[in-house]
């Protein structure tokens, strides 16, 4: 019997989508537990330094806490550099180093709270929202159809233009009600880019399937949302410590 060549053609076609899909599934899987592994982490630094009070202000409260700011911001503007180092190891180190330090950075904030009553309950508030939020947020940019690079854009200059206003009320301004207009704005700006992000990281990786490179892109993209989520969950427990008025 002859057999069909556009029957073979589709089989391949439809075993070729198949082994594609699986890669997708286990790459993002990749990247959320690169991201869940990276914010826990994060929570063990910070109950670290909780509970080393000198070493915590003399890191994230006093003068050097300027220095480990802006490295933070440089290591989050180098983050696509991941993708060219050679080697899985040396990216692993970058992202954990800034994991580390962000644990130190928000430190003395997590430290003010477990100090006052229903401040532990506080803390979890502000991390089961951040989640929930999270979760929707990159199941719609992974599921969506529609083109999110134009709002990608959008929330990038609106994140600029809030944190340098976020800079002048903490220097000039000292605010309290502005500091939570700048904080619900934060967390509605960065669930938006958790979605523009996870679209960018399923669309990655259709971009350089079957390249050496998914490994180190698997974990840029656990930086970048993890980058977001941390921003969402400060700004979270921000909001609650004000509507308390802590």
């Amino acid at each position: 019997m002859a057999l069909n060549p556009n029957h073979s053609a589709t089989v391949s076609r439809a075993d070729a989508q198949e082994a594609f899909d699986a890669g997708l599934r286990s790459y993002m899987l990749r990247v959320y537990n690169y991201m869940t592994l990276g914010v826990a982490f994060t929570g063990l630094v910070t109950l670290f330094m909780a509970t080393q009070p000198q070493l915590m202000y003399n890191l994230a409260v006093g003068p050097i806490k300027w220095v480990l700011l802006f490295g933070l911001i440089g290591m989050g503007w180098m983050s696509p550099k991941i993708m060219t180092m050679r080697s899985t190891v040396a990216a692993q180190a970058f992202y954990w180093i800034y994991c580390a330090l962000w644990g130190v950075m928000i430190s003395p904030m997590i430290f003010a709270f477990l100090q006052i009553e229903g401040g532990v309950y506080d803390i979890a508030r502000a991390f089961f929202i951040t989640a929930g939020m999270f979760a929707g947020a990159s199941i719609f940019g992974y599921t969506t159809k529609k083109d999110l690079g134009p709002m990608g854009r959008f929330l990038t200059m609106a994140i600029i233009g809030l944190f340098i206003a976020a800079l002048v009320n903490i220097f000039f301004v000292q605010s309290g009600g502005f500091s939570l207009l700048v904080s619900c704005g934060m967390v509605l700006l960065f669930a938006g880019m958790t979605a523009y992000e996870t679209q960018i990281i399923k669309n990655m990786y259709a971009a350089h399937y079957g390249a050496d490179a998914i490994s180190r892109m698997a974990i840029f993209g656990a930086l970048q949302l993890y980058g977001s989520f941390i921003v969402m969950f400060i700004h979270i427990l921000s909001i609650i410590g004000i509507m308390r008025g802590e």
